[in-house]
């Protein structure tokens, strides 16, 4: 979710930008205004990477640029495997916190979305309220931030994600930044962030089930075959923000207007109002 598909870049249609993106965008701005230097930030995100590979991939290099805050927020991957166990992979993620707790970090983790109204991915419904459950009791022993994607209703609506399904719009994105400026005591941009879009009249059945055909055809074939192979969409990307530099605030801040529907993932703190360095994974 951190490497930001499928938000593209209002700067570079080849990439793409996302919540981490959108939410550093904001807080240098805020920066910028209060008289202080742009944000510092790098996103070292991945798509498709799983918990453990973030952990011991991106984390050591995130702390090597001595952040202030830190996102970890990984195992979405994971949960889609069957025979996913969120007891273990809570013990992953409680580890990396405490190595960036130890060296004095921020954290800012983010929960699973719920998907009790997302057709198929509702059989992993239960696993990720575990995953959930034990990312808020982590965030309470570590002092750590939490994003309560699970929580956020605006985003339960098929117009927040993209054709794929797991991955969130522009809208959708927007929507977890300013989620996690408030996860962070902050003010959010947005006064109307959490607010639902207006109902749409019912999908007739039968288009339901074109677009569910089309759905498995396009996304979950291919996703089942790279996985039968022990392949990745990401096998052969690098993170599109690898090093911390500052950020200019009208690069990646996102406005109402860029939330287009659906079309098609650390900022260091000093405290939550004056963040200087990020680095997301």
């Amino acid at each position: 979710m951190t490497e930001g598909l499928w938000d593209p870049d209002p700067q570079d249609p080849e990439r793409v930008r996302g919540w981490a993106d959108q939410l550093a965008g904001s807080l240098s701005a805020r920066r910028v205004d209060a008289g202080l230097t742009a944000l510092e930030y790098a996103n070292l995100a991945i798509r498709g990477r799983l918990l453990e590979r973030i952990v011991d991939e991106q984390l050591p290099v995130a702390l090597e640029a001595e952040p202030d805050l830190i996102s970890l927020v990984g195992g979405g991957n994971d949960l889609l495997r069957p025979g996913s166990d969120p007891d273990r992979m809570a013990g992953v993620l409680e580890d990396a916190v405490h190595r960036v707790r130890r060296a004095g970090v921020d954290v800012l983790l983010a929960t699973g979305t719920d998907t009790r109204q997302a057709g198929v991915l509702r059989a992993i419904r239960g696993r990720v309220a575990v995953y959930n459950a034990h990312i808020w009791s982590i965030a309470r022993r570590h002092d750590a931030y939490v994003v309560d994607v699970w929580g956020l209703r605006a985003i339960q609506d098929w117009r927040m994600w993209a054709q794929d399904r797991i991955h969130l719009t522009t809208e959708g994105h927007q929507r977890v930044a300013q989620a996690a400026l408030v996860a962070l005591g902050l003010t959010p941009d947005d006064e109307a962030w959490a607010d639902p879009l207006a109902r749409l009249a019912p999908v007739p059945s039968g288009q339901r089930f074109r677009s569910d055909a089309e759905w498995f055809v396009r996304d979950v074939y291919p996703w089942a075959t790279r996985r039968l192979w022990g392949r990745s969409s990401g096998d052969t990307r690098v993170p599109k923000r690898p090093q911390v530099e500052p950020l200019a605030p009208s690069a990646t801040a996102a406005t109402p207007s860029d939330a287009t529907g659906p079309t098609a993932g650390a900022a260091g703190t000093g405290g939550p109002g004056s963040a200087e360095r990020v680095t997301p994974q």
